[in-house]
């Protein structure tokens, strides 16, 4: 039996963050959607299978536990397939795409700490053959608050933020992150679930979690959508060379802006990479995004910073961070 297809959009919509942090979280949704229990369970198991989620669960602030970075490879196009799955064989890469570019493989890598992230990228580079560019988080703008799938302007982002060094975890703290790296298991009391597995109570999971929460360690917690699945084929990163002073106030107007998923700053490399504030646009086709990118250059003044549009070609590899 299908899903049915107002359910789905709700369900894929309407609780990409502020999911009820509670013992029974698919009966709260249940009940603010007039539908039985067994029926939400049913239908985010659907979307899973489907691929259109890839788990409900947290979306951690970057650097706010262990470590990360974007990388980038520039490699022959004829070796590209073989080293996308070298690449993909380290659990610390959790996405992998080609984009129109010289820099042609891009991929996150994440770790529990600083020194096991170096470690997991000279082990990159010895088995793919080739120089990774090491683009690090220096300045969050904007930060997967969720993806609107009805054109709605997203609520108001933060300031942005300058990040402190990451707390290292406690033992339980540790085991938590790792059971919720696959996300919530689809039972009637999930974190009931997670706490069998981590060795504690049902409400020292729910306490934790709300307290990442309000510290900002969770991003958002909910629904995590696949915007190629969605219909949204057309992903492209933008990136600007924008002055030091302008480029914070030039990455919070672009986080305000309609179409804009995510806004970050990130260190020039040069002289192979001279662009220091990066977004992603998302749209259901290729002149979509094209449009919007000029209309936003044009609306916020970025016009006369040097820019790059590198439209993604591949996904090799989409998954959840690993930090444990």
């Amino acid at each position: 039996m299908h899903i049915d297809q107002a359910l789905e959009f709700h369900l894929l919509n309407d609780f990409q963050r502020d999911f009820p942090l509670c013992p029974a979280p698919f009966a709260e949704l249940a009940a603010r959607l007039g539908v039985a229990e067994a029926v939400v369970i049913r239908g985010l198991e659907e979307l899973r299978r489907a691929g259109k989620i890839s788990r409900v669960g947290p979306v951690f602030a970057p650097k706010r536990i262990g470590a990360s970075t974007l990388a980038a490879m520039a490699v022959p196009p004829e070796k590209l397939e073989a080293v996308a799955e070298a690449v993909n064989r380290f659990p610390e890469v959790n996405h992998n795409y080609e984009r129109e570019h010289r820099f042609n493989l891009w991929f996150v890598v994440t770790a529990g700490s600083e020194g096991r992230l170096q470690a997991a990228l000279g082990a990159i580079e010895q088995s793919a053959g080739y120089p990774v560019l090491r683009l690090p988080l220096e300045q969050e703008f904007h930060i997967d608050l969720g993806f609107s799938l009805n054109g709605e302007k997203k609520r108001p982002v933060a300031v942005a933020q300058a990040f402190t060094a990451p707390r290292p975890l406690e033992e339980l703290e540790r085991r938590l992150v790792m059971a919720l790296q696959e996300g919530l298991p689809f039972f009637i009391r999930p974190f009931s679930v997670l706490a069998a597995r981590v060795g504690c109570e049902e409400i020292e999971v729910l306490e934790r979690i709300n307290r990442w929460c309000r510290e900002g360690i969770i991003k958002r917690f909910g629904v995590v959508v696949r915007h190629h699945e969605l219909g949204y084929r057309a992903n492209a990163m933008l990136v600007h060379d924008v002055p030091d002073d302008r480029v914070e106030a030039a990455g919070n107007a672009l986080a305000q802006a309609e179409g804009v998923t995510l806004c970050y700053r990130r260190p020039r490399v040069l002289p192979d990479w001279p662009y220091n504030l990066f977004c992603m646009i998302h749209g259901q086709a290729r002149d979509e995004v094209e449009a919007r990118i000029a209309a936003l250059r044009a609306e916020l003044g970025l016009a006369a910073y040097p820019h790059e549009i590198l439209f993604s070609l591949t996904r090799f590899k989409q998954t959840g961070a690993r930090y444990a």
